[in-house]
């Protein structure tokens, strides 16, 4: 940034091509990563850095060089041993285990999105608890991107008469996005779908067995859903999270 800058005021680059060199950022780590450190400027959704696939090292250096450029770091399925590898880094540190999430800043880091005020209220609903590691994912990204969170967990419609209270609490509150996690058969989107005034998330999970098993059947059933409602990958607890806060955001502005 600060060489950009320079160029700028040297006059060997214009006003528009430091414009265009700012929006399009990328810091190299070593030859093994390109951060793309406006990709929140550009969508309203950053980088989020996925540790399966890298080794510790790899992501610890990852980490380090976006804190040096003054950058919050969203770590997401981080492996339980990698989770108090950071403490050496001068940074503040979040931990969400249950969510397999890890967040650093800067230690004197404003966070202009989380700091907006009226920040948009949306819910995250899981079928079963076998469904809330995935479900709180989507709850802590959506967090990350400024949004309230309303949770209920084990909701599912083999007792559907738990889903009431959540039914009733949605309208009390006017919440118009609901993320809901679901494996087996996924069948719980679609209910909610149909008994709210808002846009549903269908976020199948990997949580079901036997035929149709490892998230397929929830998958097919949300994409096969009689009740309008919108359908993520199969543990996309991340994506689901991000264009969750994103409706909830644009929705906020009418």
């Amino acid at each position: 940034m600060r060489m950009i800058l320079e160029k700028l005021l040297e006059g060997s680059i214009s006003l528009d091509e430091c414009e265009e060199m700012i929006r399009n950022r990328i810091l190299k780590v070593a030859d093994f990563a390109k951060i793309d450190l406006n990709r929140e400027t550009r969508t309203g959704i950053p980088e989020v850095i996925l540790c399966s696939g890298k080794s510790d090292q790899q992501i610890i250096d990852i980490a380090s060089c976006m804190l040096e450029d003054n950058r919050k770091v969203i770590l997401s399925r981080v492996p339980p041993p990698l989770m108090n590898s950071f403490t050496h880094l001068p940074c503040r540190i979040r931990k969400h285990p249950e969510a397999r999430l890890m967040v650093l800043s800067p230690k004197d880091y404003v966070d202009r999105i989380t700091s907006e005020i009226n920040s948009p209220t949306l819910a995250v609903v899981s079928a079963g608890t076998a469904d809330v590691t995935v479900a709180t994912e989507a709850k802590v990204c959506a967090e990350e991107l400024g949004c309230d969170v309303f949770t209920s967990f084990d909701v599912g419609v083999a007792g559907i008469h738990r889903l009431l209270p959540v039914i009733k609490r949605l309208h009390e509150n006017r919440i118009k996005v609901v993320i809901v996690a679901a494996g087996r058969e996924g069948a719980l989107p679609s209910v909610i779908a149909g008994l709210i005034d808002g846009i549903v998330i269908g976020l199948p999970v990997s949580s079901g067995y036997g035929y149709g098993g490892e998230g397929k059947a929830a998958l097919m059933g949300m994409l096969q859903s009689c009740t309008p409602l919108l359908v993520v990958n199969i543990d996309a607890g991340i994506i689901a999270g991000m264009m969750g806060a994103k409706i909830a955001k644009l929705m906020a502005l009418r």
